[in-house]
């Protein structure tokens, strides 16, 4: 059972203590027996007492390590550290024990390769096959590969989460992490899956200081009260609707909108003559010839509005200009089916 924390000295053996120094130990893994494992911040110190065939010893493995295999037996599995042109170190544990001493281990090769900031948490580690997956107190780290850790590895800062969703299958859960509005997924076996969903949940909302999942994705909703605000602030007071400066009849500005109520021409300066509409029976108003138009436009000034019939005419030569660009197209569309329709017929006479 790993034990976390400062071992006290007093209860390590005279060969470990001169072995750690002033090192202290993070963790403690019974290996069986009084055999041991020792994890310190930079290395890990694996004890053997003595026996009917060997003598007590101490082996050291740093941490430096570019990559972690695991090859699991029976009744042992073998551990190796590989350091790359420095070679290979191996010791061997209890398979029964292999998670529990693997755990201290790999945090200690996060740690001193700077994968993992000082002060950070390994909290938890699993492994599903191929699949490597570490939760510490500020990240995920994913590796996927026949070894257990090597430099090709995923992580995921809780900085840059905003969502965590898990989908349930029939055999294994998919594990949803969104990250900068993307999407990264894993699998874990149902029979972990709720640890890992446990661990992930926790390590995820305590970092953000919130209370849950449900808490943490109302944290990461952006906040449009803002724009709701300033949407509920327009307002155009008790004046004319702007988008109508005119009757459906027509589309002249100084046309009045109210039934037989009349433009006052007094206001414009503009003279308005009464003209009855023979469709509707309401009397409306003929705005002036074109050559005035420009003085009817300068009423506009200052109002924040256009004048309907400038804006009609920009709206005509838009039209107008999308016209001739979609025949354009449409023509160059039907010369290249006709070239692949003659492709087509030479390919099929063998040429």
């Amino acid at each position: 059972m790993a034990e976390h924390g400062d071992t006290q000295r007093m209860d390590l053996p005279d060969i470990v203590q001169s072995t750690l120094g002033d090192e202290s130990v993070a963790a403690r893994v019974s290996l069986g027996g009084e055999d041991a494992l020792f994890v310190t911040p930079t290395r890990t110190v694996v004890y053997r007492s003595e026996g009917l065939l060997s003598d007590e010893s101490v082996d050291e493995y740093p941490h430096g390590a570019e990559r972690i295999e695991v090859s699991e037996g029976r009744r042992k599995s073998k551990v190796t550290l590989d350091y790359g042109l420095d070679g290979e170190k191996t010791f061997a544990v209890p398979t029964a024990r292999l998670d529990q001493a693997l755990h201290p281990v790999l945090a200690g090769v996060l740690n001193a390769t700077g994968i993992t900031d000082r002060g950070e948490t390994v909290k938890q580690t699993f492994r599903f096959s191929e699949l490597t997956v570490v939760i510490t107190s500020s990240r995920l780290v994913r590796h996927i590969g026949e070894a257990v850790w090597d430099e090709e590895y995923d992580e995921y800062h809780y900085d840059d989460v905003t969502d965590l969703d898990f989908e349930e299958g029939s055999v294994a859960t998919s594990v949803v992490v969104t990250v900068d509005g993307g999407q990264e997924r894993f699998k874990a076996p149902n029979d972990q899956a709720r640890a890992v969903r446990e661990g992930l949940v926790s390590a995820l909302c305590a970092y953000h200081d919130v209370d849950g999942l449900e808490a943490f994705r109302e944290k990461m909703t952006p906040d449009d009260d803002g724009e709701t605000e300033a949407k509920d602030n327009v307002s155009f007071g008790d004046g004319p609707d702007p988008l109508s400066t005119g009757t459906p009849e027509t589309d002249d500005p100084l046309v009045a909108s109210n039934g037989d109520e009349k433009v006052d021409s007094s206001e414009t300066g503009v003279a308005a003559e009464k003209v009855d509409s023979p469709e509707t029976g309401v009397a409306a108003e003929k705005s002036d010839p074109p050559e005035r138009r420009a003085t009817t436009d300068e009423g506009f000034a200052g109002s924040g509005f256009e004048s309907a019939g400038v804006v009609d005419d920009e709206v005509a030569a838009e039209l107008a200009r999308l016209r001739q660009a979609v025949e354009t197209q449409s023509r160059q569309l039907e010369r290249q089916e006709q070239v692949i329709e003659r492709l087509i017929e030479e390919l099929r006479q063998g040429r």
